[in-house]
């Protein structure tokens, strides 16, 4: 089997910094790209420079990344969550190419990120101090899975580590996934929208321009 993609879709994930060790188990795993629904900006921290080796990509919202993933990447989408009719990862129920939407640490997918699934797998557990994993432990498991059954060719190494290739030129602002030109005027657009129904007071004080954008689409 050749020629099949894996992603990861992030949102709503509560601990910012767990982007970070996402973006290095991404790299570890061969993930094509990150999605980032929502906030443009993140916390690279844990990634260890792994999150200059990997390419993010933004959306405003959960449509407009399913109709790019669907349409565009002709991936199925996978949520990563202990739901009736998952199955185990173990089994590799893959088909074509793959992004992977984890749920949020505390209380697992939404209802809309359950809207966008064509299917659900979940990890098996064995032992009884724990009723669920951290959600970058449960990505490394669910990612190495995928590029097993996809026949990822394995990375060579030196020693006891595997080769890093050289860092790439940086582009742009560090943590921050650029948009495009189309949904950098929608966003200008929402925070117009925002501050005329109340985000911000009669001096043009508020919430940062990142709390302003957690606050629009955290919880879409």
């Amino acid at each position: 089997m050749v020629g099949f993609e894996s992603y990861v879709v992030v949102h709503n994930i509560a601990k910012r910094h767990n982007i970070g060790t996402l973006a290095r188990s991404a790299t570890a795993f061969g993930v094509t790209e990150v999605i980032l629904v929502g906030r443009r900006d993140f916390n690279a921290f844990g990634s260890h420079g792994s999150a200059s080796h990997i390419r993010f990509r933004h959306f405003h919202s959960l449509a407009d990344a399913r109709t790019y993933l669907k349409e565009e990447k002709d991936c199925d989408i996978c949520g990563v969550e202990i739901a009736d009719g998952a199955a185990a990862i173990n089994v590799h129920p893959f088909k074509r190419s793959t992004a992977f939407l984890l749920g949020n640490e505390g209380t697992g997918l939404s209802a809309k990120e359950y809207e966008i699934c064509d299917f659900f797998v979940y990890i098996p557990q064995y032992g009884c101090g724990t009723a669920s994993l951290n959600v970058t432990v449960a990505a490394s498991i669910v990612l190495h899975h995928f590029g097993v059954w996809a026949g990822f060719s394995e990375r060579d190494r030196d020693g006891s580590k595997f080769i890093v290739a050289d860092k790439p030129t940086r582009q742009g602002r560090r943590n921050f996934c650029a948009g495009t030109e189309e949904s950098i005027v929608e966003e200008r657009k929402l925070r117009k929208e925002s501050a005329e129904n109340g985000f911000f007071d009669e001096n043009g004080n508020g919430n940062s321009s990142s709390e302003l954008l957690n606050g629009l689409f955290l919880d879409e």
